[in-house]
């Protein structure tokens, strides 16, 4: 658009452009949970030479989850996951979060006799599901992923997942996605004692009570993401730079 035309648009545009220096005016974005006419703290400044040099020197730490096993067949749909009428429910409330938390797999049929979560519980038992083909497919809601970590899990193994729930389950960082080589499901039972160790290449699912071991694909680029949780640039080296996200808050003061 030519600069008449952003002119007759807007009278100050000349101004602007002869006075390059002026600061611009303040601004308040109702987002926001800070007084925009604050200075922040200015961000250290890193290369990115030295990021990747680090990245080399410190060897990946190797993330460990323990605990029973509670396993399902093929195409968990997101109506068994979390039934449409829970979906009133504000994860972003911490009350409302935990009870989502109490009806995770609560539209399973009656065939599964174990309840994921006990009535009258908050929590499971269970921090590690195993399932079949088709994971989490259905209905986009991020609630399904959710209601899975306010349960307590921390991981799922399947044999594939439906591509909708395996994003929102990064992107919530909620439970971790993981893709198992063979078929567990049908080697595993709800109740027996099972580890996930993740690393890079290296990841695996040990049966403790059968004695028998299934190596999973990595999760890749996604792993920190999900560790990320809320805070999307929390896996940033140098902790000692400010939060994007503040610990207990939902929301980042920064705007740009």
């Amino acid at each position: 658009m030519a600069a008449s035309s952003l002119q007759s648009l807007n009278p100050t545009f000349s101004q602007t452009l002869a006075s390059p220096n002026t600061s611009p005016p303040s601004f308040r974005s109702p987002f926001l949970r800070f007084n925009s006419s604050s200075t922040p703290k200015p961000l250290s400044t890193r290369s990115s030479s030295s990021l990747i040099a680090r990245s080399a020197a410190e060897p990946q730490e190797r993330k460990t989850f323990h605990g029973l096993c509670y396993v399902v067949g093929d195409n968990i749909d997101t109506d068994q996951i979390i039934p449409a009428e829970f979906l009133t429910l504000v994860p972003s409330n911490p009350d409302e979060y935990e009870k989502l938390g109490s009806y995770a797999l609560i539209g399973l049929p009656a065939s599964y006799k174990d309840r994921f979560v006990q009535p009258g519980e908050m929590k499971t038992k269970y921090s590690i599901i195993i399932g079949g083909e088709n994971f989490g497919c259905g209905s986009s809601r991020e609630h399904a992923p959710v209601c899975l970590g306010a349960a307590g899990a921390k991981a799922v193994v399947a044999q594939s997942y439906a591509r909708i729930f395996f994003r929102n389950s990064v992107a919530t960082g909620e439970v971790y996605p993981l893709d198992s080589e063979v078929r567990v499901c049908d080697e595993c039972k709800t109740g027996d004692v099972a580890t996930v160790e993740l690393r890079e290449g290296d990841s695996v699912l040990i049966n403790h009570t059968t004695g028998k071991e299934y190596k999973l694909k990595p999760i890749g680029d996604a792993g920190p993401v999900i560790d990320a949780g809320s805070d999307p640039l929390s896996c940033l080296p140098n902790s000692q730079n400010p939060r994007f996200v503040e610990p207990g808050e939902i929301i980042s003061k920064y705007s740009i």
